[in-house]
């Protein structure tokens, strides 16, 4: 499961950093730059729920073993 979970982190970070070079600074809210903005946002929120899931799943190996 930590595998699985690495393999999707980094594949939400990589899409975070691809979208990112999608955005036109010249002209931030227009065109293409909004969907990148939104590609920032999911790829962000990725990341935070995978590892809120693996601290989870952290706590659950550490509670399991105290008992």
């Amino acid at each position: 499961m930590k595998l699985f979970t690495n393999i999707l982190v980094l594949l939400a970070v990589a899409l975070l950093i691809f979208n990112i070079t999608l955005i036109d600074f010249q002209n931030p809210f227009k065109g293409d730059s909004v969907i990148a903005f939104v590609g920032i946002a999911a790829s962000f929120c990725a990341v935070l729920i995978l590892l809120i899931f693996r601290m989870s799943k952290k706590i659950v190996e550490k509670m399991n073993d105290n008992a």
